[in-house]
């Protein structure tokens, strides 16, 4: 499994960059972070059981909190930091991040909820 090299928080523009040993490099918003976070509370306690997430366009990352030789715990600013983020699953969330965020996009339209659009 592919390790990081690199990992940067830019604040501003609320994206977490990860670069790992075999050359992937990934660019993350935070939101998808948030959404995908592999914690129960919103992955729930077995499969098919994630938690739609909603309102976290504004969310951003206040302490990336190093979890041995293999996860971070993301600290995120509306107080949620219970999700492990290995490097497989970061790895996973990057490979499949197209794909994750239009099902999430979907899965709030279906629910009637309107995502807000925030200026770059």
């Amino acid at each position: 499994m592919p390790t990081p090299t690199e990992l940067n928080l830019h604040r501003a523009s609320r994206v977490l960059e990860i670069t790992f040993d075999d050359g992937a490099h990934f660019t993350f918003p935070i939101e998808l972070l948030r959404v995908y976070s592999p914690s129960a509370e919103v992955m729930g306690h077995g499969p098919g059981q994630r938690i739609l997430q909603t309102g976290k366009e504004e969310v951003n990352i206040d302490q990336i909190e190093p979890v041995g030789n293999y996860a971070v715990c993301l600290h995120f600013d509306d107080e949620h930091n219970t999700g492990i983020f290995s490097w497989e699953y970061l790895y996973d969330l990057g490979r499949n991040q197209q794909d994750l965020w239009t099902t999430y996009l979907n899965e709030l339209k279906n629910a009637g909820y309107k995502r807000k659009v925030l200026a770059s």
